[in-house]
């Protein structure tokens, strides 16, 4: 396999916009805050998962969005469901999947795109091109060659991770995903989360970052940005545009208030602590795991400030005092 080595430059906007990032980063001291409100990751998601699929034309709002995560009826295109449920399920992989792997990334568009597309989590079998209209604009790279191109694009990630800074790499990688367009649908959606998750491993706080909300405002820009960079053969303008959207994301995140660590937050934290996701356990089983005597203390303390921030989610809704009641995390 031939080395290859995506073209782009360094200029003096993107080392700024780098160094302005990095300083904003430091500055979230409310981060250990951050980490103690469960809720706001949750919300986070929400907004990412929201915007990155609003951008590839779901229809569906926000508020439709959180019902569909909350396992709300909601009247809309069941694909557009889909997705949205789908989505969910990915952006909960962000601690699991290694981004510098291949497979993972395979793994993550079948997460990504169940149900909704045939060749789910395999890479096209045939031709796609970037249409306005009836006219094409752009064809992507012919099936034959998306393995080659894929694999020659991680090996340099590989290779690159200590040497090229992450928020430059990621998003070098975020542009080459979507020039290779390796899978018939959903190559813009897992883009954006890739980057993410390489951010991610940088810096946790990203968990935190909704950017895809940023792209969604400049959604119109996204694309022009992406076509010049077909044009002119590198991908130096999508970096300093990426790098944009992250510092402008972060300063979004510096406006949020001191969060105070009150005593509900640290007990709905325990709670979350000894129960897996989607996996179900009685109210004495909980008690057991949290060393508590009290069933009132466990609902007044522990299930009901849960369960009223989403967090928690009863297996038989609709009876709260059914014997049969269990409790898992959303």
């Amino acid at each position: 396999m031939k080395k290859y080595t995506p073209p782009f430059e360094i200029t003096q906007e993107m080392l700024s916009r780098v160094s302005n990032i990095s300083e904003k980063i430091t500055k979230l001291d409310n981060f250990s805050n951050l980490n103690k409100k469960p809720y706001l990751r949750k919300q986070t998601k929400i907004n990412s998962i929201h915007s990155s699929l609003a951008i590839e034309n779901n229809n569906l709002t926000i508020s439709q969005v959180k019902d569909v995560i909350d396992g709300k009826l909601v009247i809309g295109s069941q694909k557009d469901i889909q997705e949205v449920k789908n989505a969910y399920n990915a952006y909960e992989m962000l601690d699991k999947i290694n981004p510098y792997s291949v497979k993972d990334l395979k793994k993550l568009h079948g997460i990504m795109t169940y149900l909704t597309v045939d060749d789910s989590g395999e890479f096209r079998k045939g031709n796609e091109g970037v249409f306005d209209g009836d006219e094409c604009i752009f064809m992507c790279p012919p099936p034959e060659m998306v393995n080659e191109l894929i694999n020659q694009l991680f090996t340099w990630m590989n290779g690159n991770k200590e040497k090229v800074h992450p928020l430059i790499l990621s998003s070098v990688f975020h542009y080459e995903f979507v020039f290779i367009h390796p899978f018939s649908d959903g190559n813009g959606r897992l883009s954006r989360l890739w980057q993410n998750i390489l951010l991610y491993n940088w810096k946790k706080i990203f968990e935190y970052l909704p950017i895809e909300s940023q792209i969604h405002k400049y959604q119109e820009v996204y694309y022009n940005v992406i076509s010049n960079c077909n044009n002119n053969g590198n991908s130096t303008q999508f970096i300093e545009f990426m790098l944009k959207m992250i510092d402008e994301t972060l300063d979004d995140a510096l406006n949020i208030p001191s969060i105070p660590i009150d005593e509900e937050t640290i007990n709905i934290n325990k709670l979350l602590d000894i129960m897996e996701i989607n996996t179900p356990l009685t109210a004495n089983e909980i008690m057991v795991k949290l060393n508590i005597k009290s069933k009132d203390t466990l609902r007044n303390k522990y299930l009901h400030p849960a369960i009223n921030q989403g967090l928690i989610k009863l297996t038989v809704p609709d009876k709260p005092n059914s014997r049969n009641q269990m409790y898992y995390k959303n």
